[in-house]
């Protein structure tokens, strides 16, 4: 246990960082939850063309040695394919699709941090995280207009997801975690490049969108953007990249920026 003062002169106790995750991560109770949600999640094949379909085959012959990488700090994640998703109202939508395999270890990466970094995260943030969805969100801006808010600015961080810097993002995971096998299996995933048109293109930032792990590292991130805005005492609702702060008529309204 670590003990630092309270702001009242007192000892308080704060528990120490998790240092041996990977283990959780690569228990066989932990990876059969990851693979079954990858396996209804569906999805079509990575780089290496194996489906989701032909994966329990593919894992008999090659899981023990992926395995074996994880627990020594060797694997290497393969690339993920990018793909283009048009949107519903113009413009278009960068989506990456991992290995079904990197899929289970992303996903099982996934579980374990979920409940150690969730619970931290602020009450206004509803996107990607269990038990909440955008009706909540919805909701909570239907409550802060029955309080009286008649004034909101609709927020969306252009390319978020593209541009996320792996730094920041891995200092903040840190504060988490000082498991260092596990961050390093992370910090791999965040530079595995991506193939566009059958050529690798490298990873310098971002959080490729359309890995199990992507949605639970933004917020990792994003968090920061919740803290300010509770700072400048502004109601708000979050959902992934798009906020929605509110403040009464007559009130004066500090500006929604962000900055990691």
């Amino acid at each position: 246990m670590l003990n630092e003062k309270s702001q009242s002169g007192g000892v308080m106790q704060q528990p120490a960082l998790n240092e041996n995750l990977l283990e959780q991560v690569l228990s066989p109770v932990n990876l059969h939850a990851a693979w079954k949600q990858v396996r209804r999640n569906k999805g079509a094949p990575g780089v290496d063309e194996v489906s989701i379909e032909e994966y329990p085959q593919w894992a008999r012959q090659h899981w023990a040695d992926t395995r074996r990488a994880l627990e020594h700090g060797d694997y290497i994640p393969q690339p993920v394919k990018r793909v283009v998703i048009p949107k519903p109202n113009g413009g278009s939508r960068l989506l990456g699709i991992p290995s079904v395999n990197d899929r289970v270890i992303q996903q099982a990466i996934a579980q374990v941090l979920l409940s150690i970094i969730d619970p931290a995260f602020s009450d206004s943030s509803h996107g990607f995280r269990p038990g909440r969805n955008a009706h909540g969100a919805v909701r909570q801006i239907k409550a802060y207009i029955e309080e009286g808010a008649r004034v909101a600015v609709d927020v969306d961080l252009s390319k978020f997801f593209d541009r996320v810097n792996h730094d920041i993002l891995m200092a903040r995971l840190s504060r988490y975690t000082q498991d260092k096998r596990l961050l390093k299996l992370i910090g791999r995933y965040l530079r595995a490049g991506v193939v566009i048109d059958d050529k690798l293109h490298p990873t310098p930032e971002g959080v490729p969108q359309g890995g199990p792990l992507s949605p639970l590292l933004a917020n990792v991130v994003l968090d920061d953007l919740d803290k300010l805005l509770k700072l400048r005492r502004m109601r708000f609702a979050r959902y992934a990249d798009d906020c929605v702060p509110r403040r009464r008529t007559g009130g004066r309204s500090p500006p929604c920026s962000y900055a990691a």
